[in-house]
């Protein structure tokens, strides 16, 4: 088969190092892809979200299947496209795109099929949103309806806090068309973990669970940023609560999204959080869904993934995974993301990169790129405020997070940095 990747960051570096050992794959190609994915597939110079130009290119290569990494082109209609001209696709079509897209949208589905969820409110005038917030307390989350590209959510710790979020989105206009409706919702306390499944819009198949780190600081201290690492499995999901997640959450919104007239087929990405009951026995609820693999969760599923990626991606999209089973390594996979100094704010770019061979020498590890160019003399510079994802397997999640470190460590790159203590909530557990 020729395939495409769509897509240039971790997450798809590890699809296409996943899809290139697949027997089924021929060709493989990723646009815009990266240094890191120009090892594994041909680069395609068309940005992820060119919708027509993708189009364009899958007809003239005579692609047989597209794989979508980021929300964005799905949001914007790429799979119906391909589909309408007869070029198999995974990923969720626009209309179902959307519990993702509308994080307002996504929590009216949660509601009316009964998928255990904070309490919400939708608001577009300011003054209603405030009263919502005066009338519930703080803490409380406030959140921009559309995609924000991960900076549109606000924990705040007092009602002050969240009034100027409400600000911010409404008034201020920061988010742009994303903030023109807000979601604000009660504060889930718990331990927040992600789950993943493949739907093929009847049913869902399980993957496997991991937890991202989101606070760019050791300890989970300093602003959120798109993930700073992650592990898989993530011990806090036992088998029970895997099990409960897909009776609960997962298939009832396989269900409910189905009955909507807007099957989704493509992975189903849980964000969740671990409370506890009364009785302090843990109780799943739901942040948000994405409709996309997480980034860097994505890493640690791919290396731990013995089943071919690539036959499974394809049976989603052909509504067969009921005749699809996966296996896993039983090890644990850790990633550490190396960002450029400054990240989640302004932060360095075009900076040179060196210790890739050293880091990849290292027993278990593989570092996927997020945010590089090659430039002339084979030279790696950084481009984006997440750089690159040092991934290694082990059997113990302290094993993992050792090899992880001496990758990092091998890795020469003065202008970036890391947190020192992905999977610090798994390590003895």
């Amino acid at each position: 088969m020729k395939v495409l990747v769509v897509g240039s960051g971790g997450r798809e570096h590890a699809l296409c190092w996943a899809i290139q050992n697949s027997p089924l794959c021929d060709t493989l190609y990723c646009a815009p892809g990266n240094a890191g994915i120009a090892d594994v597939a041909e680069c395609v110079a068309i940005g992820a979200e060119d919708v027509d130009a993708l189009v364009r290119f899958a007809q003239d290569k005579a692609i047989d299947f597209v794989v979508v990494g980021p929300e964005g082109p799905l949001v914007l209609g790429l799979v119906d496209k391909l589909t309408a001209l007869g070029i198999k696709a995974f990923g969720p079509s626009a209309a179902a795109a959307e519990l993702e897209g509308s994080k307002g949208f996504m929590k009216d589905i949660l509601a009316k099929y009964g998928v255990p969820t904070a309490a919400y409110g939708r608001f577009k005038d300011v003054e209603a949103a405030k009263d919502f917030v005066r009338k519930n307390g703080a803490p409380i989350v406030v959140k921009a309806d559309g995609l924000a590209a991960g900076k549109g959510v606000t924990v705040a710790r007092t009602e002050e806090e969240a009034f100027a979020a409400i600000d911010e989105a409404l008034v201020e206009g920061r988010f742009g068309a994303a903030g023109a409706e807000v979601v604000v919702e009660e504060f889930l306390d718990g331990e927040e973990v992600s789950f993943f499944a493949l739907c093929d819009g009847e049913s869902a198949l399980p993957l496997a669970s991991a937890q991202d780190h989101k606070a760019v600081g050791d300890g989970d201290t300093g602003p959120n940023t798109g993930g700073m690492g992650a592990y898989s499995p993530a011990p806090a999901l036992t088998p029970d609560l895997q099990a409960r997640v897909m009776r609960e959450i997962v298939e009832p919104t396989v269900k409910g999204m189905a009955a909507e007239g807007r099957p989704f087929k493509g992975v189903l990405f849980a964000g969740l959080m671990i409370g506890k009951d009364a009785d302090g026995k843990p109780v799943p609820k739901t942040l948000e869904f994405n409709v996309r693999f997480g980034d860097p969760e994505c890493q640690t599923l791919m290396m731990r993934l013995k089943s071919d990626a690539l036959a499974a991606l394809i049976a989603a999209a052909d509504g067969q995974l009921k005749n699809i089973d996966l296996r896993w390594h039983d090890e644990t996979a850790l990633c550490v993301v190396m960002a450029a100094n400054g990240y989640p704010g302004d932060y360095v770019k075009n900076t040179e990169i060196r210790g890739f061979e050293a880091a990849n020498a290292v027993e278990g590890v593989t570092v996927f790129h997020a945010g590089t160019k090659l430039a002339d003399g084979g030279r790696v510079l950084s481009t984006g405020g997440r750089v690159l994802g040092v991934t290694a397997k082990a059997p113990t999640v302290a094993e993992a997070q050792k090899r992880a470190y001496q990758g990092v460590d091998a890795l020469d790159w003065p202008d970036g940095f890391c947190r020192r203590d992905i999977g610090w909530r798994a390590v003895g557990r």
